[in-house]
């Protein structure tokens, strides 16, 4: 998926949507010909709440995001965002890819990027530039990345990137932010330092988030549902309810062992990829 902005005013303002439903998914059904994806979806999903989605390749997770962008109708269902449908480029939703290595003589520089989340997608004269400046300024600042704003993207670490990319979701203070698997490629550290960014934003400001990932345990902490796709079948609920062997093995119609050691899962058989959402010994 490519890179997306969904901005439309440089000056943050949505009201605090903390304990108000965000996203609404009702019978929702997505399918690819006759090849389903998932069907009869139902979910709410509330200002300030993390969930964590799922599941091997191909089960939809990624589809799912580009449902909620507005990028991918879905076959049977209704969707409401703030109690609209969607669309795309709405300034309501932040997203945030995986990390993807940037050439080093790319001249886009860190504060580019995140003003691309401002105007990038705007025709016409450009917004009025103090305003717009505050306001990258702001945003680098609240992700740690003013020290770097102007360094070219492509001398950044993969984690520095990361938060450049977090300054952008954030730019039009949306009440909804979607994760691509972004900790993807990235170490340890910077792992639990965008996580910890995203799990701030919702907590401070009562951002909704949808977090796409094949390994839970750099969420766990953070995550309050788990949506897990396998097999055009779901299962939603807290992580302790859903990563177990016996809902695991009934998603993928064969036996799946989850193993909970020192707040860890471990997921052992699960068919078709090694992309379950646990770690294989």
């Amino acid at each position: 998926m490519t890179e997306y902005t969904a901005v439309t005013d440089v000056e943050p303002g949505h009201d605090d949507v903390s304990g108000k439903t965000v996203l609404s998914l009702r019978d929702a059904t997505l399918a690819y010909g006759r090849r389903v994806l998932w069907r009869d979806l139902d979910l709410d999903l509330r200002g300030g709440e993390f969930v964590a989605v799922l599941g091997p390749n191909g089960s939809g997770k990624t589809s799912l995001l580009r449902v909620l962008l507005g990028q991918q109708p879905l076959s049977a269902g209704t969707l409401l965002i703030d109690g609209r449908p969607p669309r795309r480029g709405s300034d309501l939703i932040g997203y945030i890819p995986q990390h993807r290595s940037v050439a080093a003589h790319t001249p886009l520089r860190a504060r580019d990027l995140v003003r691309l989340g401002i105007d990038g997608h705007r025709w016409g004269l450009p917004l009025a530039g103090g305003r717009v400046r505050r306001r990258v300024e702001e945003l680098l600042a609240a992700v740690g990345a003013a020290a770097y704003a102007d360094l070219p993207l492509g001398l950044l670490s993969g984690g520095e990137q990361q938060r450049v990319r977090v300054a952008q979701a954030l730019a039009t203070d949306p009440i909804l932010l979607l994760c691509d698997e972004p900790l993807l490629s990235l170490d340890l550290n910077h792992q639990r330092a965008v996580a910890a960014l995203v799990d701030r934003r919702r907590r401070e400001h009562g951002t909704a988030v949808v977090f796409v990932t094949h390994e839970i345990n750099p969420i766990l902490q953070y995550v309050d549902r788990v949506l897990y796709l396998a097999e055009g079948r779901f299962r939603i609920g807290p992580p302790e309810e859903v990563m177990t062997s016996a809902v695991l093995s009934e998603l993928y119609g064969s036996p799946v062992e989850v193993i909970r050691a020192q707040g860890r899962f471990v997921v052992v058989g699960a068919p078709g990829s090694d992309d379950h959402g646990g770690e294989t010994p």
